[in-house]
């Protein structure tokens, strides 16, 4: 039984073979472990390209830094239609219709391809973009060369996650995680010849880091693409065949698809806007800011896996008519993304200098000014863990009983009616400087989690 997001919730029998919580938490596991993996994995190609930059130079380190962010902003963005595959892949594998799993999957392809041609023009004048946000012309010169080059990777990147996401509602994660490992490996293997001219390959800097990035995208692309079509477990569902066909599942995945990516661009944004202003704030505090924010994104990875391994229980439990299923498993999900929230925050408050330090090169003249800073925003990063952890969590949950839209202007007014104010006034008003930024993140964070917890336990459906 479909549930949209603007439908009465129904009420579901309950499963006539309901699982326990330790099996709720067994199964959960054992699909997040490899999208965990495979998130952490994917945020090392951003995690490679700062260090290495570091070890390059300060200015193409900060350039680096709005570059990255600045295309993973326009990703998120597209990225929505990919994430709705997933819900939508798993309700129908819920139902048994297989017809639909390609359809659904296909008609993802078709709008993350039309989006990545319509972002283009951003990346091509991205140089002007960054002058006119307020950064300093040299930095602004990098980044756009970075970006230009970058750009080229958005398709294929957004084509690997629809990938990722037929997979894991398929429940069969584990290839996106070696494919993605091996895109780490191959990602430094360039990197180390482009950025830094060795073995005879030209010194590029910041447009060593983008080529290195769109090779990785396509390979990434080819081997996902040639497994989702020529394993055996998956050539029933020809993901390709009459792939310029028209179907109705694409008005379904616009309409799940354009909210998650807005709501994704809220967060993303914020964080980009508060990185935007760290670089009015001096070149040291930017990098420190960069690298606090790789370790934090790190460690957000475990939870943005465990999101979309409810997110597919979730789905296939609406698909299945299973209620109480959905609800055992959602809180069982908020459990356990808490208990590992509480060693993350741990880690930040006891050792956040050996963390800053790997991404620096000790003879750096002002290493020593960034790894004290780089220490002091990743305690602030302590704070926001749980509301952090919570947020993503209830998104995943939320997304599993197709439910977007809502959430999505729950997004807008913590994150930018609230969340973004605050950091600015904390910053600029009272002097309180780049920890005043990020106390406005703990501040748009927190209230979207509580905001997006309500709203699930009312919309999920009861037995």
């Amino acid at each position: 039984m479909a549930l949209s997001c603007n439908s009465a919730v129904p009420r579901f029998p309950m499963s006539t073979v309901p699982l326990s919580p330790i099996a709720h938490a067994r199964a959960l596991m054992v699909l997040a472990l490899p999208l965990i993996g495979s998130h952490v994995a994917q945020l090392l190609l951003q995690v490679t390209d700062t260090i290495m930059l570091g070890w390059y130079g300060v200015e193409e380190l900060a350039a680096g830094v709005l570059a990255t962010s600045s295309f993973f902003m326009v990703f998120m963005l597209g990225s929505g239609f990919a994430h709705a595959v997933m819900p939508m892949v798993a309700a129908a594998m819920g139902r048994r219709d297989e017809t639909q799993v390609r359809r659904d999957t296909r008609m993802g392809m078709w709008l993350s391809i039309a989006y990545g041609i319509a972002m283009m023009p951003v990346f091509w004048w991205s140089g002007p973009l960054l002058l006119a946000l307020g950064q300093r012309p040299e930095i602004a010169a990098l980044g756009q060369d970075y970006m230009r080059i970058a750009g080229l990777g958005l398709i294929p990147a957004l084509l690997v996650m629809v990938l990722k996401s037929f997979l894991a509602a398929m429940e069969r994660a584990q290839v996106v995680l070696w494919v993605t490992i091996a895109g780490v490996a191959v990602n430094a293997g360039l990197n180390w010849l482009l950025i830094f001219g060795n073995l005879g390959a030209p010194e590029l800097g910041v447009r060593g880091a983008a080529i290195a990035s769109v090779i990785v995208q396509v390979f990434s692309l080819l081997l996902l693409a040639l497994w989702a079509t020529l394993h055996r477990d998956f050539r029933r569902f020809r993901l390709f065949q009459n792939f310029w066909r028209h179907d109705p599942a694409l008005k379904q995945v616009w309409r799940l698809g354009w909210p998650i990516g807005l709501t994704s661009l809220m967060e993303g944004g914020l964080f980009h806007a508060v990185a935007l202003m760290m670089g009015w704030i001096g070149t040291v505090e930017l990098a420190a800011h960069g690298i606090a924010l790789q370790i934090t994104a790190a460690t957000f990875m475990v939870h943005v896996g465990l999101s979309n391994a409810a997110t597919v229980r979730a789905g296939r439990a609406e698909g299945a008519g299973d209620a109480q299923g959905l609800r055992t498993g959602a809180w069982v999900a908020l459990l356990v993304s808490q208990g590992l929230g509480v060693f993350v925050i741990a880690a930040f408050l006891l050792m956040p200098e050996p963390l800053v330090r790997l991404f620096l090169d000790a003879g750096n003249p002002r290493a020593t000014q960034i790894i004290a800073y780089g220490s002091v925003l990743l305690g602030m990063a302590a704070l926001f863990q749980v509301a952090d952890a919570a947020q993503v969590m209830a998104l995943g949950l939320l997304r599993g009983i197709r439910d977007t839209r809502v959430p999505m202007v729950i997004a807008i007014v913590c994150y930018w009616g609230i969340g973004m104010p605050a950091a600015y006034l904390l910053a600029f008003k009272v002097d309180m400087g780049g920890v005043g930024l990020w106390t406005g993140l703990v501040i748009g964070l927190s209230l979207t989690a509580a905001a997006l917890l309500v709203r699930f336990w009312r919309r999920a459906p009861q037995p």
